[in-house]
Parts: structure tokens; C-alpha cells; sequence
């Protein structure tokens, strides 16, 4: 089977099929990374991301892991996907939170409530902190990928996700807010947001 990188230098060379093999490896999770997020636009969004790899494929020598340079450059399309939104310019994303940034809670369609609460508690966190839960449960990723995504020191990164953590379980009503990971880890790995795009 072709690695990912073996896939981005074939498609950067015109081969389609290629381009769709990495599409088709990627799509659910960028799906996710950016419906979480946002209320539209969202396959722009996904597409905007996998043109941008190939645009910047030359930076991929920088990168140890794929999959954390896909998801930088997806972070890199959001930030400025709410930054061309923001009337007051600058936005500080790790402070202001999807809601803040114009997200309405009450757009999220969820199949079950136990989700919908999960995706309003998730949007309600800086943008900052929900990417790095979403990449710890749903992309597992290592915290050093997760860092690199993030363009953070790992020890930065390590303190920030045990605050997302308790800033998620006080968000969710009936989860301790201290104490052991295994409620908060059981709602977030077993939803099932965490298999398809929300």
C-alpha cells in the first residue's frame, strides 16, 4: 500500500487517482475537524486543506508525520476561514471559542442528545482547546504530533489538554469535574462522532 507521502508526490504529479486514494484516507476526519467548528462551508473547508498539502508539499520535508501536517494546514484554513469573519480582526483562539466566534449551538443537528451536548460543550471551550481534545480522542494523536499542530511546546501542550479536560467535564453536566479521565473518555471515544463527520 502507498504511504501518504508516496500519494502527495504521485497527485502533485497529475495523478487523480492518487489525489483521491489520500482524499478518501483523510475526508471523515476533516469532515469532523471543521463541522465541529463551523455552521457552513465546510467541504470548501476539507478541499481548501488537501489543495493546500499539495500547494506546500515542499514544507512536508519539515514534518515527521503526515497526518500532523495535514491537520496544521487545516488549522492554519480555519484560522483564517474566522478571521476573515471577525469584525474585530485579530482573534485570539485561545481565548475565544467557536460560540464566540459565531457558531450557534442551536445549528448543531446530532442524532442523539448525549452528542448534541458534547458538540455545544466542545464549541463553548477556546478553538484552541478543542482542537486538542478532538486530535487526543478522535485522531489519536501523541501529544508531540498533537503539539506540532498546534505550533506549541509539549510540556505547553500536555498542561493545556488536562485544561480542556476539566474545562470539558464542568461543561458537561454529571461528570465530575476532577478525578480520573474514564467518564469524560468513555462519552468522547464512544460517541459516535468520533467514527463519521459530525
Amino acid at each position: 500500500m502507498a504511504s501518504d507521502y508516496e500519494l502527495l508526490a504521485r497527485w502533485a504529479d497529475s495523478d487523480a487517482a492518487a489525489g483521491n486514494q489520500l482524499f478518501g484516507r483523510y475526508f471523515d476526519g476533516l469532515f469532523r475537524f471543521f463541522a465541529t467548528k463551523v455552521d457552513d462551508e465546510v467541504d470548501d473547508l476539507v478541499q481548501g486543506t488537501l489543495l493546500d498539502c499539495v500547494k506546500y508539499r515542499s514544507r512536508l520535508g519539515q514534518a515527521d508525520d503526515f497526518k500532523a501536517y495535514l491537520y496544521k494546514i487545516a488549522r492554519h484554513r480555519l484560522y483564517r476561514h474566522f478571521g476573515a469573519k471577525a469584525r474585530s480582526g485579530d482573534v485570539d483562539f485561545g481565548v475565544s471559542s467557536v460560540i464566540d466566534l459565531g457558531s450557534s449551538p442551536s445549528s448543531i443537528i446530532a442524532q442523539r442528545e448525549e452528542e448534541r451536548r458534547l458538540l455545544v460543550a466542545l464549541r463553548g471551550l477556546p478553538v484552541e482547546l478543542q482542537i486538542l481534545l478532538e486530535l487526543h480522542y478522535w485522531e489519536t494523536m501523541t501529544i508531540e504530533h498533537a503539539a506540532n499542530v498546534l505550533e506549541m511546546p509539549v510540556g505547553t501542550a500536555k498542561s493545556r489538554l488536562r485544561r480542556a479536560k476539566r474545562l470539558l467535564r464542568e461543561r458537561l453536566s454529571g461528570l465530575p469535574s476532577e478525578g480520573p479521565d474514564q467518564a469524560l473518555d468513555e462519552l468522547v471515544t464512544k460517541s459516535r462522532l468520533a467514527n463519521r463527520g459530525a
